[in-house]
């Protein structure tokens, strides 16, 4: 076949058809010629946004592949409280499970508690004018004091190799994959620190020390099939990927105190008196907070179980990644029911000093915690645990499995956020357990996004706040000086965290449910993500998967705009013809596109006899195309053009968007 005279032909019948006074009669845009724009649309739409294709551990539709696994980790943990010490002795029974289809001849786990330490990495890059993720310059005997590490079955000694926060334990044999069990014992020692990355530490009030205790006992580092080991040290910022397993703990303190711990109190009876029971049993059936111990009662001894020097508190959880607790003499205790779909038993629980008290203050704290669990169960998944429980301290705000810390001093809003805030990580990264050490905006920023949710809900909008101008956000979030969402938390600078680990993912999965796929096809697509990955271990592409799997877009141009890179949006109306020049006809108008991150388009257009209509332009009008025109059936002149006249995207310049006569 002779290509040559068929391309020849081809261009002779489109002279033909296309005559010069045919295109003298077509309708003319605006001139584009003078357009200068960033925007490249093969970078944006650019195929191949995946690295890697699908496999059996992970599939190309967002999915567990079918031979999908992880290890697990179950922990036996006994601790005892030296209150005037501020020590903690732990014993921990670990039966370790490797069902990964590799054989290990070691193990990895954490020693956050070495980061307390003066010569530690995250001591070490902590800036001059100081970081939330420090000990504040505290000089004490700090780190864990690993007294022994040996074989749970013959007591023998392995030897094991300690490096910053990782301890590296070598087995006397390999562990079998697909299953092979390790059943270690580990004594060890640590001295808390009064303030520790706002993650823990003692407060002091005038009834006794609060003390909120986490990262207090060697755990388990995750091999996963993504990395292997995932032994990045702990330095502050990014938190933790903890592997799932079942809890039971057993906490020995001053008989005078009141713990507070993740998972389900085993024995009351030892610890609570006969009237502080009654008050437990009523609480689980009441709507209302019932109080378990008054603030009258702090300094009564008979609110106490008498005739002990110490008390031992028995605890279980199940399926959890971790486990935290809280214990003083200080704790007023109140507690009410919390209602779950599937109507399994859950309390909510509330532990405070006097300073603490009142209405306006911690006195609401379990109505927060009842309702932010109840809505967040009924719209995304349902809360997996026993008892919900707040425990006010020196920590600003941190997440447990079960239980939270939240600064003592938080009071009305604020107290509903932080609550609001840390109960909702059960959804991210507790039930999702993703990896905050690398992916901070999969826990942080999923989480605030789901905190809008429950605080417009909350009381009939008490909490509410006001419209947002996203433009404005978007100019702030999109700031040329910011590293990418995809960045870890230790790759951005500290005073960036907050920015782009929570608001700025927040702010894009609210537009990818607002003017991407629209509320249905993203709250089910969402929905899905999370029954997925419950109590496994996602990484971005299986969220990003499933989000254009379920929502069925193709949203690479998204995930590449607003979480891989940094880039801008900057649409804008070039400019109005008339066909003919005549307005009657119809206008031609034009839009551009002027800088690397792409959006759909909504128009506003009004007319100068009043007439306003809006029209809505897909996305891909963007696919191959730095400008866009577009006719609109006018009859009579335009008075005005506006792109998104509602201030719904992100785009930071808002000077061009409008085109007025």
């Amino acid at each position: 076949m002779n290509y040559r005279l068929i391309a020849a032909g081809t261009l002779a019948l489109c002279v033909g058809i296309i005559s010069e006074s045919d295109a003298q009669r077509r309708p003319q845009p605006p001139s584009t010629d003078s357009i200068v724009t960033n925007y490249k649309y093969h970078d944006a739409f650019a195929p191949g946004f995946y690295t890697k294709n699908g496999n059996e551990y992970r599939s190309a539709g967002g999915q567990p592949g079918h031979k999908y696994w992880q290890n697990r980790a179950d922990y036996i943990l006994n601790a005892r409280l030296n209150e005037q010490a501020n020590e903690i002795t732990g014993s921990e029974v670990l039966t370790y499970t490797n069902n990964s289809p590799d054989k290990l001849s070691f193990i990895w786990m954490q020693l956050d508690q070495n980061i307390f330490k003066l010569d530690s990495r995250g001591s070490n890059i902590v800036p001059v004018e100081g970081s939330r993720n420090a000990g504040h310059g505290q000089s004490f005997d700090a780190g864990f004091k690993i007294k022994a590490v040996k074989l749970l079955l013959n007591g023998t000694a392995l030897k094991y190799l300690i490096n910053d926060t990782r301890m590296q334990v070598f087995l006397p044999r390999e562990l079998p994959a697909d299953g092979g069990q390790l059943k270690l014992q580990i004594e060890y020692s640590f001295i808390s620190p009064d303030y520790g990355s706002d993650r823990m530490g003692i407060a002091q009030t005038k009834n006794g020390k609060i003390f909120t205790v986490a990262q207090w006992y060697p755990r388990m580092c995750v091999y996963d099939d993504l990395a292997g080991w995932n032994t990045l040290p702990y330095t502050g910022a990014g938190e933790f990927y903890l592997e799932y397993g079942d809890f039971d703990l057993n906490i020995t303190v001053p008989a005078n105190h009141i713990v507070l711990c993740s998972g389900e109190l085993q024995n009351p009876q030892e610890v609570y008196t006969i009237e502080q029971q009654k008050r437990w049993a009523e609480a689980a059936k009441s709507e209302e907070t019932v109080m378990i111990r008054t603030p009258s009662e702090v300094t009564d001894t008979n609110s106490r179980r008498a005739g002990k020097a110490e008390l031992t508190w028995r605890f279980k959880l199940k399926n959890a990644r971790d486990a935290s607790w809280g214990s003083s003499a200080a704790f007023i205790v109140d507690a009410a029911k919390v209602d779950l779909p599937s109507r399994k038993k859950c309390i909510a629980i509330s532990a405070y000093p006097v300073e603490s008290k009142g209405d306006r203050a911690w006195g609401r704290s379990t109505e927060y915690i009842k309702k932010s669990i109840e809505y967040n169960s009924k719209k995304w998944f349902e809360f997996p645990y026993p008892a919900a429980t707040a425990v006010a301290g020196i920590v600003g705000g941190m997440e447990y499995p079960g239980l939270v810390f939240c600064g003592l001093n938080s009071k009305g809003k604020a107290l509903w956020g932080v609550n609001d805030h840390e109960f909702g990580h059960t959804w991210f990264p507790m039930i999702v357990g993703s990896n905050e050490r690398l992916y901070g905006w999969m826990d942080e920023g999923f989480n605030t996004f789901i905190n809008t949710f429950s605080t417009d809900n909350f009381n009939n909008g008490e909490y509410k706040g006001g419209a947002v101008d996203k433009s404005r956000m978007g100019a702030y979030y999109t700031n040329p000086a910011f590293e990418p969402i995809l960045s870890t938390p230790e790759n951005m600078k500290e005073t960036h965290i907050g920015a782009l680990l929570y608001f700025k993912p927040n702010l894009g999965l609210s537009l990818l449910r607002e003017q991407i796929l629209g509320p249905e096809r993203f709250d089910l697509a969402f929905r899905t993500y999370i029954d997925r990955w419950a109590f496994k271990h996602p990484a971005p592409d299986d969220f990003f998967r499933t989000m254009e799997n379920v929502g069925g877009e193709d949203l690479s141009w998204f995930w590449r705009g607003w979480f891989i890179n940094n880039w801008r949006l900057d649409q804008a109306v070039s400019g109005v013809n008339y066909v003919d020049n005549d307005p009657s006809k119809g206008a031609l108008i034009t839009i551009v596109n002027n800088d690397k991150m792409v959006m759909p388009v909504t128009i506003e257009i009004k007319t100068v006899k009043g007439k306003v209509e809006r029209l809505k332009l897909p996305v891909e009008i963007w696919e191959r195309n730095t400008s866009w025109t577009f006719t609109y059936p006018s009859t009579e002149e335009l008075k005005s053009v506006t792109i998104d006249p509602d201030h719904l995207l992100p785009d930071f310049n808002q000077d061009n968007n409008t085109w007025k006569k």
